[in-house]
């Protein structure tokens, strides 16, 4: 019995041992499972970035438009409370274009301003000494779902930092203090252009500074959307609107150093003012010295750019020997004197009420324009009476002097513009 029983467990670890050596793995085998772990484990370390980054902008962009968020009661706002009726306004949009260095002007020339008002845009009556704003850009794409209400939160998400490495992108006044509802920004430069960012847009906002004010909450302050470029630019940019001393080549499609632009310069018209004056004067000519090169299309868009230029309040004399002609900084006719009687153009129709009095009206212009550098300038239309009386001597366009007609009975230089007599 004693053998049968020892044989019988030496068979069943014989057994035992048999399926340990039938399911060990072989060496191969073993490597590459450890290799496909590792691979798969590198991966998941590579995805989850990744996956986070996704999930997290997809849940952001459901927050903003989610209906249930954009209809929720006032009760249900941050804090429990009701939108503020005060809030921060830029007083003008901005000036554009804006380059990185340029100061940043409103879009009448002036410095920025920036208001505290009420819900009906009326100046509060009652304001805290003095409250602390900073000014900070913000993307281009804000608010760009047409909504005109966000929340401070919202506000603060959408700002926009430096590049890594590269200077705050505001500079300048960008820490002021309000004082009676307003405050004016006299500096204010961008460092860096918004070609780097989606929107490729920037805005400027304002904001009461965080922790500087104990009072009624205020809405934040923005502009519209604009695109800075690089102040290499502004070398080349045009001017809205123009100015009579400005380079004729900042008119709309008169390319700097382009061929229009050496056509006129060689037609010694340098200036918008020059421009201007040979519209005035002989607009065929100009038109020619443009060429066939110059579509209509892009002659109307120059001349009309041109026409926007704000002129100055000079006026010019020029003496002929029937009459003086008082013309304007572009060679535009404001007054005529004939003998003792002075017409204002407002009262002057040259095209209908001058007949035989036109070619030597339209003679004294072209004489004016062509001595352009020695007309006298005035202060304003003198009084006939007092010219009557006295005889003044005027220098007229060649530089010699003569007498000023008197208009006596019989003499030649009496003269009457047809339909005022």
């Amino acid at each position: 019995m004693a053998g049968k029983r020892l044989r019988d467990e030496f068979d069943q670890d014989s057994d035992q041992t048999g399926d340990k050596r039938m399911r060990r793995p072989s060496l191969p085998t073993v490597i590459r499972e450890a290799m496909m772990m590792k691979a798969f484990q590198n991966f998941l370390v590579a995805l989850e970035p990744l996956l986070r980054r996704v999930v997290r902008e997809e849940v952001e962009q459901g927050l903003i438009h989610s209906p249930r968020l954009l209809e929720r009661p006032p009760q249900m706002q941050i804090g429990g409370v009701e939108p503020s009726i005060w809030k921060l306004v830029f007083r003008r949009e901005l000036g554009l274009p804006i380059f990185t260095g340029s100061k940043i002007e409103d879009e009448d020339g002036n410095r920025l301003q920036i208001l505290l008002v009420n819900s009906e845009q009326l100046p509060p009556t009652t304001l805290p000494p003095s409250i602390k704003l900073e000014l900070l850009v913000l993307d281009g794409d804000f608010m760009s779902d047409g909504r005109e209400d966000w929340t401070g939160e919202e506000f603060r998400r959408n700002i926009v930092k430096e590049r890594t490495g590269k200077r705050p992108l505001l500079y300048g006044d960008v820490n002021v203090t309000m004082r009676d509802g307003m405050v004016t920004i006299s500096e204010l430069q961008f460092t860096d252009n918004s070609s780097w960012i989606r929107s490729r847009n920037f805005r400027i906002g304002a904001r009461i500074v965080p922790g500087s004010y104990d009072g009624p909450s205020v809405k934040e302050a923005m502009t519209k959307p604009f695109m800075v470029k690089d102040h290499r630019g502004e070398l080349y940019k045009k001017h809205y609107p123009p100015r009579l001393s400005d380079e004729v080549w900042r008119l709309k499609k008169i390319r700097k150093d382009g061929p229009f632009h050496k056509r006129l310069e060689a037609n010694n018209i340098k200036t918008v003012q020059d421009f201007l004056k040979l519209l005035e004067v002989d607009l065929n000519s100009l038109r020619e010295i443009l060429g066939q090169g110059m579509s209509e299309k892009m002659w109307k868009i120059t001349v009309n750019h041109a026409k926007t230029c704000n002129l100055d309040n000079k006026i010019y004399v020029h003496c002929g020997p029937y009459c003086v002609i008082y013309i304007d900084s572009i060679c535009r006719i404001v007054g005529i004197m004939f003998g003792d009687r002075q017409y204002k153009m407002q009262d002057l129709d040259l095209q209908s009420k001058v007949s035989s009095s036109q070619n030597i009206v339209q003679q004294l212009i072209q004489e004016a324009y062509q001595q352009w550098n020695t007309l006298q300038e005035v202060d304003a239309m003198p009084n006939p009476i007092s010219l009557i009386q006295n005889e003044p001597i005027i220098q007229n366009g060649s530089g010699s002097q003569q007498w000023y007609p008197s208009n006596q009975e019989g003499s030649d230089m009496d003269y009457r513009l047809d339909g005022f007599d």
